[in-house]
């Protein structure tokens, strides 16, 4: 595709502009960028702009050249899926605890990308790839709950957008250890890759060159003195956010070894109910891509996490 620069667009970051003129996402804008499918063409000259670049001249030519839908190299399998919802567009899963999204090096078998190839056949969207192809967002392995994916290329930008703007909500519900002086919160920390240990993220200090912008926001539902029961809702969605900012705030979640939980005595005497963190994506608020129509999806707790807070209020 090929723009060509108007007045009123001179001085507008290219990312931004691509994403008004294409109707792509910023993310999907920045993707691009970088993988030099964006040229821009000026006083005869072509450049390989950053999405930092700034258009500078009336009649300078944009190039944009679409992503590739790369067919599907991943294995379609025979596995369970809790459907929550389904349409031509949409399926909403609910992902159970122990299940991998998408393939990766040492997962390439039992996804829940595996899973939907089986039950959707060809219908998912071609975006994400051979590897994560209908995926809007994760939730991780270990994490229990509601995640949303596109059944073909226009829903999946459409959700995409969405998600960038935060008009998607995310409700998750957790056990963290430690109480809470102040019944409702929010974490306001950016998040980026551990400077030392590169598979565990951190929050680093404001304008590292990997930290992202992260916000959570949190409710105390119940105390149970040095255990508490939290609603959290996500505003943006690092990796691992609210294992994170919960850890980083001294509230280190339930059975989350790898920051910090899974220490105290309440934890190792129900190990048997704690297979990772005690995290579930509970409610999940979106507009469909087609209708426009508000739709909140839910979830009922799994079992383990419905036993820990019996005990809990015994």
């Amino acid at each position: 595709m090929t723009f060509t620069v108007k007045e009123e667009d001179i001085g507008k970051r290219l990312d931004a502009y691509l994403a008004a003129v294409t109707g792509e996402s910023r993310n999907a804008a920045v993707r691009a960028i970088d993988e030099g499918r964006v040229k821009v063409i000026s006083d005869g000259k072509e450049k390989e702009p950053d999405k930092k670049y700034k258009l500078a001249g009336v009649g300078d030519t944009v190039i944009f050249k679409e992503e590739e839908v790369v067919p599907y190299e991943v294995t379609p399998e025979d596995i369970p899926l809790d459907i929550i919802y389904e349409d031509s567009d949409i399926i909403v899963i609910n992902k159970p605890s122990g299940m991998v999204v998408h393939p990766a090096a040492g997962n390439m078998t039992g996804t829940l990308v595996n899973a939907l190839l089986y039950h959707c056949r060809d219908s998912l969207s071609g975006i994400g790839g051979v590897m994560r192809p209908g995926i809007v967002h994760r939730i991780d392995k270990d994490t229990s709950g509601l995640l949303v994916c596109a059944k073909n290329d226009f829903a999946h930008r459409a959700l995409s957008e969405e998600l960038e703007h935060h008009g998607i909500v995310r409700e998750y519900h957790a056990l963290v250890n430690g109480g809470f002086k102040e019944m409702s919160g929010t974490v306001n920390l950016p998040i980026g890759r551990h400077p030392v240990d590169r598979k565990r993220m951190a929050v680093l200090p404001e304008g590292s060159a990997s930290a992202k912008h992260a916000i959570t926001h949190y409710e105390v539902i119940e105390s149970f003195g040095q255990i508490s029961y939290l609603k959290l809702v996500l505003e943006t969605g690092r990796t691992h956010q609210i294992r994170v900012h919960m850890s980083h705030r001294g509230h280190p979640l339930l059975g989350d070894t790898v920051y910090g939980g899974g220490r105290t005595l309440f934890e190792r005497q129900h190990k048997a109910l704690l297979s990772g963190q005690a995290l579930h994506a509970k409610r999940l608020t979106l507009t469909h891509p087609k209708t426009k129509e508000r739709m909140t999806f839910e979830s009922p707790l799994p079992d383990e996490f419905e036993k820990l807070l019996k005990i809990l209020y015994e």
